[in-house]
């Protein structure tokens, strides 16, 4: 269990990053219009339109790998305290035993005059 748990963190740490990562490389919606007036800055690796494609695709399957590891560690969490959190073990409160010189003389504390 120990080692499934960490690699599915491995897992959730790069996922995680990969997502900063792909988030970070895709183009904003006023992109287009600074490459429009002379910046040149829409050319890339894959094309206009498919460096889109495929950073949207990859940024999903990354996505779809963080969560899936996040609810593998959950789970895991869970499986390995199988204990009831507060409830867990049951608390008796014992009455205090009444010493035995005490229930002769019947009186509780002082003497209250009439």
């Amino acid at each position: 269990m120990e080692l499934l748990n960490t690699f599915a963190l491995v897992a959730l740490i790069v996922s995680a990053l990969t997502i900063i990562v792909l988030v970070l490389m895709q183009h904003g919606k006023g992109a287009d219009m600074g490459a429009a007036f002379g910046s040149g800055a829409s050319g890339s690796l894959f094309g206009a339109t498919g460096s889109a494609n495929f950073l949207s695709r990859a940024t999903a399957l990354a996505a779809v790998v963080f969560f899936s590891m996040l609810m593998l560690i959950s789970y895991l969490h869970v499986a390995a305290t199988s204990k009831l959190g507060v409830m867990d073990t049951a608390v008796e409160n014992v009455a205090p035993q009444i010493p035995s010189g005490a229930a002769k003389d019947k009186s509780s504390g002082k003497v209250i005059p009439e």
